[in-house]
């Protein structure tokens, strides 16, 4: 197996696993700005035996303050979820979502970062799914309990690198790290800023918004193709590299995309929401 293997799967793969009996488990995890709550969706039509996750209520903390819009859930939190979903050590994970990969990769994350080590995202997500033929299930799944233990309590200090907010800022004005800021190019310039506190972005990070990683079915891109993309950002092949966005969850999508060519690179979980939160943190503005 590839690396890239280690980290994607694709539906034709996932249909022969399903189909001869293979042990998986398979987690729906819908979610988009605009429709934040899946479940309705799960609910009409979802791959045969996936589960439902809720990004909002089990893959988020919104009792904790000044980390972003999106906190991330505490280990025990999260390892009680993943219970609930059937999630046992020793059986592989497929994640899967129906918008640009964003919310698989947060939960990609998420399971990896806290010590599971067989997850990898549906390429393609569920689209990928219904192309290749793949049918849906409707109504609810209520799996049998799992068994994993997530080994760290507190996931910003987890398994996958991760940077604070005065490290993602020192990093990036200092070039120490290629920051790479994931967000849209409007919201990155500061045309619009239709969420956060302020507009911009954090001085010295360089613009490659998630979905210039996919291709237009969602599937993500070949691996010269995400080398030129960094090359063209001024990103080294030996340097480091971090990633934010607007609240921690599509920046998971360029973490997925480097892990798959064997390149680490540390999440900012609380982004530009938590940045852009603090009047006295700089602010850059344009390309």
């Amino acid at each position: 197996m590839d690396l890239r293997d280690k980290v994607l799967i694709s539906a034709n793969e996932l249909t022969e696993l399903l189909r001869a009996g293979d042990p998986v488990t398979v987690l729906d995890v819908r979610w988009s700005l605009e429709v934040p709550d899946g479940h309705s969706a799960y609910l009409r039509g979802h791959i045969p035996g996936a589960v439902y996750v809720s990004l909002e209520d089990e893959l988020s903390d919104h009792s904790v303050t000044g980390r972003g819009r999106h906190p991330l859930p505490t280990g025990r939190n999260l390892e009680a979820a993943a219970r609930r979903w059937g999630v046992r050590r020793t059986k592989p994970v497929v994640v899967y979502d129906d918008w640009n990969r964003a919310a698989s990769g947060r939960l990609w994350w998420l399971l990896t970062t806290s010590g599971l080590r067989d997850v990898r995202i549906l390429d393609g997500g569920l689209s990928a799914w219904t192309a290749a033929g793949g049918e849906l299930q409707t109504g609810d799944v209520d799996p049998e309990p799992g068994d994993f233990t997530v080994l760290p309590e507190d996931l910003y200090d987890g398994i996958r690198p991760t940077l604070t907010a005065d490290e993602a800022g020192h990093g990036a004005r200092s070039g120490a790290v290629a920051l790479l800021d994931a967000r849209a190019p409007e919201r990155f310039r500061a045309d619009e800023e239709p969420i956060d506190a302020a507009a911009g972005h954090i001085p010295g990070a360089k613009n490659l918004p998630f979905t210039a990683l996919l291709r237009p079915d969602g599937t993500f891109l070949p691996d010269d193709d995400l080398d030129r993309l960094l090359s063209e950002r001024g990103v080294g092949a030996d340097e480091p590299v971090g990633a934010y966005c607007g609240s921690g969850i599509s920046a998971t999508v360029i973490v997925a995309a480097l892990a798959a060519v064997g390149r680490p690179a540390a999440l900012f979980p609380g982004s530009w929401s938590e940045w852009s939160s603090d009047p006295s943190r700089p602010v850059a503005h344009g390309d």
